[in-house]
C-alpha cells in the first residue's frame, strides 16, 4: 500500500515559487548569453566545444525554452528533463575548475558550485513533473 502525501496550500505556495524563480533564473541567464552570442561561442570554442556556433546558441535556447516551461509549468517533464540535460553537461564540461589556469580556476569553480545547485533544484522539480 502506497502512501500519498498531502500538500498543503502554503507548501504548494512555496514550490510554485521557487518554479518561478528558478524558471525565470534559467531564462534571464540564457537570454545573456543570447545578448552576447559572439563571447558565448568564443567561451565554448575554448572549452573545445564541437561546432560551438551551433552547439551554443541550441544549448542557450534549450535553456531559455525550459526555464520558461518551468516557471509556466508546461510541459513539465520535457522543460526539466532540459534543464537536467544542459545542466549535467555543461557543469562538468564547461566549469572543469580542476582543469582551468589559476587565473580562471575560482571563477569556474564559483560557476560550477552554481550549476551544481541549480542542478539539484531541476532534479527535484523532475521529480515533482513525474509524480
Amino acid at each position: 500500500m502506497g502512501s500519498k502525501v498531502v500538500e498543503r496550500d502554503s507548501d504548494r505556495s512555496f514550490s510554485r515559487l521557487g518554479r518561478i524563480l528558478f524558471g525565470l533564473g534559467l531564462a534571464l541567464q540564457a537570454s545573456e548569453d543570447f545578448r552576447d552570442m559572439e563571447d558565448t561561442i568564443e567561451y565554448a570554442r575554448s572549452a573545445g566545444v564541437p561546432m560551438a556556433t551551433i552547439a551554443a546558441p541550441f544549448a542557450s535556447g534549450m535553456m531559455f525554452v525550459a526555464g520558461i516551461g518551468i516557471a509556466l509549468w508546461r510541459l513539465p517533464r520535457i522543460s526539466t528533463g532540459a534543464a537536467v540535460t544542459f545542466l549535467a553537461v555543461v557543469t562538468a564540461t564547461m566549469h572543469d575548475f580542476w582543469n582551468a589556469d589559476e587565473d580562471d580556476r575560482s571563477g569556474e569553480r564559483l560557476a560550477f558550485f552554481g550549476n551544481l545547485a541549480m542542478l539539484g533544484a531541476a532534479l527535484a522539480f523532475l521529480r515533482k513533473a513525474y509524480r
